[in-house]
C-alpha cells in the first residue's frame, strides 16, 4: 500500500535542487566554458570557407558538461567528440532519407542515442546535434567533419588545458583504471557493482568518485556516532605499568601472564616516560635469526648479576622513549586513523598533570565501533 502524499510534496519535486558548489567553482566553470567556446569559434571561423557554418549550437551544451562537470562520464573526450560526431552523421543521413522533417528529427534523435550507447559515447548534446542537422535539412556529410567534429575537438582541447590549470582532473580516468576503494570502506567492489546493476540507469558520476563519496559519507557517519565518545569512555582503566628499573624478566612475565602486548613505563608521579612491547623484547634479543631463538630469548631476559656490562638488564634500557599519548577528554573519532592506518595498537591515555589514567587498545576501539554501529 502506497503512503499518502503529503500536501505540497508533489510541487516540491519540481523545485530546483540546491547546488553544493561555492561561488568560486561556479565562476571557474562559467569562465572556462566561455573561453572554450571562444577558442573553438575563432579558430573555426578562420578555417571556414565562404558562407558555410563554422559553429554549431550544441557546442554550448557540451561546454557546460566539459567545464562545469568535468568528472562526468558524459563529459569525457570520447563522449564529446564521438557523441557529437556520430549524432551529426545520423542527422545528415535522416535528413537525406526521410522527407518529413518531423519524422526525420524524431528518428535522428532516437538513432543517435542508440548509436551513442553502442559506441559508449553517450553525450546529451549529441541529441541536439542530431536534431539540428535533421531539422535543418543538412544534406552534405562534410558537415560531420566541419564544423561538428572540429568544434568538438577544439572544445575538448581547451577543456583539458583549462581544467588541469584550475585543479580539475580531465580527462577523468575510465572505470577500468579506477583507484581501489578507500581503506576501511564498509563495502566491496562487488557490492558496488551489484547495486549499480540493479539501479540500471545512466549515472552521471564516475564510478571511482562514487565509491570515494560513499566511503567518505560512511566515515562521516562513524564520526557523527562516535562524536560524543571520549577516550575516557572506552579506555581500559588502571593499566598494568612498570618503571624504568623494572627487571626484564619481571616485565616479560607480566606481558605473558596478562596476555598483553605493551606496558607503559611510568615515573613515581605516574607520568609516561616510555613504553615496552613484545616487539622491543624480540628486537633486542635478535630474534630475526630463527635458529636457537628460544635460548637467545631466555638468555636475554635472565638477570646476569653483573654490575657492569653491555647486556640490557632493566626495562629502561630497551623501552621506546617516543610515546604517543592522548588526553582522556579527546574525542575517540580523532584517534581512529592512528589505529586504522598509522599502525598503532595501543595508546596511553593521560589525565590531569599528564598522569597515566588508562590504556586505549585496538580491542577497545573495535568494541566501541560495534556498539556505535
Amino acid at each position: 500500500m502506497s503512503r499518502p502524499t503529503e500536501p505540497g510534496s508533489r510541487w516540491r519535486a519540481w523545485q530546483p535542487a540546491r547546488l553544493r558548489v561555492d561561488a568560486a567553482e561556479q565562476t571557474r566553470a562559467a569562465l572556462g566554458a566561455g573561453l572554450g567556446v571562444l577558442i573553438a569559434a575563432l579558430l573555426c571561423r578562420a578555417l571556414a570557407s565562404g558562407s558555410s557554418p563554422w559553429l554549431v549550437a550544441p557546442l554550448g551544451a557540451s561546454a557546460v558538461l566539459v567545464f562545469a562537470v568535468p568528472a562526468s562520464p558524459l563529459a569525457q573526450p570520447w563522449s564529446v567528440v564521438g557523441g557529437n560526431t556520430v549524432s551529426a552523421l545520423v542527422g545528415v543521413a535522416c535528413a537525406l532519407l526521410v522527407p518529413d522533417p518531423a519524422w526525420a528529427a524524431a528518428l535522428a534523435v532516437a538513432l543517435a542515442i542508440g548509436t551513442m550507447f553502442t559506441l559508449r559515447c553517450l553525450h546529451p548534446p549529441g541529441g541536439a546535434m542530431a536534431l539540428l542537422t535533421a531539422l535543418g535539412g543538412v544534406s552534405h556529410f562534410g558537415f560531420v567533419l566541419f564544423p561538428a567534429a572540429t568544434n568538438s575537438l577544439l572544445l575538448v582541447a581547451a577543456g583539458v588545458a583549462y581544467n588541469r590549470a584550475t585543479g580539475r582532473r580531465y580527462p577523468h580516468a575510465p572505470e577500468a583504471s579506477a583507484a581501489p576503494l578507500p581503506q576501511g570502506a564498509g563495502f566491496t567492489e562487488g557490492d558496488l557493482d551489484r547495486v549499480l546493476e540493479r539501479y540500471n540507469q545512466v549515472l552521471d558520476v564516475p564510478r571511482d568518485d562514487l565509491a570515494a563519496l560513499l566511503a567518505a559519507a560512511e566515515g562521516e557517519g562513524y564520526r557523527r556516532r562516535l562524536g560524543a565518545l571520549r577516550c575516557a569512555d572506552v579506555m581500559s582503566r588502571e593499566p598494568i605499568t612498570v618503571s624504568f628499573g623494572t627487571p626484564l624478566h619481571e616485565a616479560w612475565t607480566l606481558l605473558r601472564r596478562e596476555r598483553i602486548k605493551a606496558l607503559p613505563v611510568v615515573d613515581r608521579a605516574r607520568r609516561v616516560v616510555g613504553i615496552v612491547t613484545l616487539a622491543d623484547f624480540l628486537r633486542h634479543a635478535d630474534l630475526d635469526r630463527h635458529e636457537g631463538w628460544p635460548q637467545r630469548l631466555r638468555a636475554f631476559i635472565r638477570p646476569s648479576g653483573a654490575t657492569h656490562g653491555d647486556k640490557a638488564e632493566v626495562v629502561g634500557q630497551i623501552m621506546t622513549r617516543q610515546v604517543r599519548v592522548a588526553s582522556a577528554e579527546r574525542p575517540l573519532a580523532e584517534l581512529l586513523p592512528l589505529f586504522a592506518q598509522g599502525g598503532h595498537h595501543h595508546i596511553p591515555i593521560v589525565g590531569p598533570e599528564a598522569r597515566l589514567v588508562g590504556m586505549l587498545t585496538q580491542s577497545d576501539v573495535v568494541s566501541s565501533l560495534l556498539r556505535s554501529g
